[in-house]
């Protein structure tokens, strides 16, 4: 015989329930310990099988890349360069960047629209290839570069991850560029610095730096600063990265020569 208090008019739960399993509290970072097997110095490496970089994986594109850094997962895609009928006629070209997070990309969910992290982000991945791409040789065009979070581990990592996917996807393209851009960020931990901190890293970082740079020519093209850190943290936090970033220039480097189809 039915149960009373059954309602068949609506879709009624399992006989036996459970609670949600939540994550667990962050727990506070200990100096000296390995995190996931790195040090502090140690960045998430992107040439072995825990890592992914790889060019040209969409073909409707003029050039794409798609980059995995344990957590961080960025696809990349460039269209162009194209002739802009709506625009005025300019000597130069124009780089546009658009950045979008995927709804599941965070642990809580993300409205499909765009906001004000989105822009943020496209701002600083623009600043850091501005000076790479030489717009000067073309002439009322422009070149769109869109760029999909599909897993976040923290803005700073989406940074320079998407920097380096922007950056390969845009010579996937063979678009002339004066050199590879490559980024790496660091963060302040108790007065010592942790190079390509995780999310939950800079949550407890007292200040974090994302550096950008052409390896091939020495040259900065953007350094993003939030938080507090001092001049002698920030000069030591730029030296670390920069030596990071020639190691990941070799890693790009040759990557783009592998993908290059032989004649």
């Amino acid at each position: 015989m039915a149960q009373s208090n059954f309602d068949r008019r609506r879709i009624n739960g399992p006989e036996e329930s459970f609670p949600p399993v939540f994550a667990d509290e962050e727990t506070p970072v200990k100096l000296g310990v390995p995190r996931n097997g790195r040090t502090a110095k140690d960045i998430r490496p992107i040439s072995n099988g825990r890592a992914v970089l790889k060019p040209g994986l969409i073909n409707q594109a003029n050039g794409s890349a798609y980059i995995e850094t344990e957590k961080a997962k960025i696809a990349c895609a460039v269209y162009g360069p194209r002739q802009s009928r709506s625009t005025t006629y300019s000597e130069k070209g124009r780089l546009n960047v658009e950045v979008k997070f995927t709804p599941f990309s965070c642990q809580r969910r993300r409205a499909p629209m765009r906001d004000a992290e989105d822009r943020s982000v496209a701002v600083q991945i623009h600043q850091a290839l501005l000076s790479s791409v030489r717009l000067e040789l073309l002439p009322k065009s422009t070149i769109d570069i869109f760029i999909i979070v599909i897993e976040n581990d923290g803005i700073e990592g989406c940074v320079a991850s998407g920097s380096v996917a922007a950056s390969a996807a845009l010579a996937d393209a063979g678009i002339d560029m004066l050199g590879l851009v490559v980024s790496c960020s660091a963060c302040i931990i108790s007065k010592e610095i942790w190079l390509d901190p995780t999310e939950e890293e800079a949550k407890q970082a007292t200040g974090t730096l994302v550096y950008a740079s052409m390896p091939a020519l020495d040259t900065v093209t953007n350094i993003w600063q939030t938080g507090k850190m001092t001049v002698q943290g920030a000069f030591q936090c730029m030296e670390a990265c920069r030596e990071r970033c020639t190691d990941i220039h070799l890693v790009v480097a040759q990557t783009l020569l592998d993908n290059t189809p032989s004649s």
